[in-house]
């Protein structure tokens, strides 16, 4: 109860305000562009019903918009000092953490329903009614709701190192981009052989990319739920050694 509570507080905060309509209409109107629009990726240029463009550049979204919504997790509570209060509440730093955390799995949600309406487009609009890869699509979103996820953790941690929601923000940027394509870059650059490979499975492009193929991976599902745990676990123990 305690945890649905500190999610009710932080979803009124930000429906409190236009934030959260800027947030969801800013990633929709993006997709859309570079789904009817842009030429390198536009479905009316290329002649084929496809949402391939959108599970492409979504990633590259979610590196900036996710901190973005995060990144007053923590450091707007430890600017205002409220969180001392919070601290004195008899709920544990996991409640609060989960609490919020789930709070930004919502927000990641209220982004990526509107997009089935892209879905339901695309299916119509294909020479061939329903010409379309569900199983890949299907697996294109948990791929897309995973990857969200641990980038929500990565700026949930990223906003209690700082009390500045700017440097909040640009930490879990660099911390979201090299978790995305840092490892895969890597990679290229050297020829260690099996060290390459180890390389490309720490980074997050491989197990997306797997998803996105509409193969559901244990593997795949494992790395991402040890990834969010990872930094869910490193924000409890930055919150636990405060000293703010």
């Amino acid at each position: 109860m305690k945890v649905l509570a500190i999610l009710r507080k932080e979803i009124n905060e930000f429906f409190s305000s236009l934030t959260a309509y800027i947030t969801v209409s800013l990633f929709l109107v993006t997709m859309g562009l570079f789904l009817w629009v842009f030429p390198d990726t536009s479905i009316l240029e290329y002649g084929y019903a496809s949402l391939e463009s959108l599970f492409s550049v979504a990633p590259w979204v979610f590196i900036f918009l996710l901190p973005a919504i995060t990144m007053r997790f923590f450091a707007e509570e430890k600017r205002m000092g409220t969180y001392e209060l919070l601290a004195t509440a008899p709920v544990s730093h996991w409640q609060v953490i989960l609490g919020k955390f789930l709070a930004g799995i919502l927000l990641i949600l209220f982004c990526l329903l509107p997009t089935l309406v892209y879905y339901y487009t695309v299916y119509q609009l294909g020479a061939v009614k329903g010409n379309l890869d569900s199983g890949a699509i299907a697996g294109s979103y948990i791929g897309l709701l995973l990857l969200g996820t641990a980038f929500c953790a990565i700026g949930l941690f990223a906003s209690t190192l700082s009390s500045n929601q700017v440097v909040a923000f640009l930490l879990a940027v660099f911390l979201c981009f090299f978790s995305w394509s840092g490892f895969d870059s890597i990679s290229r650059m050297t020829s260690l052989g099996a060290i390459d490979f180890f390389l490309v499975q720490l980074g997050m492009y491989e197990h997306y990319q797997s998803l996105s193929r509409g193969v559901v991976d244990t593997r795949d599902l494992a790395y991402f739920g040890s990834f969010t745990l990872f930094f869910l676990l490193l924000a409890k123990l930055r919150l636990e050694g405060r000293k703010w």
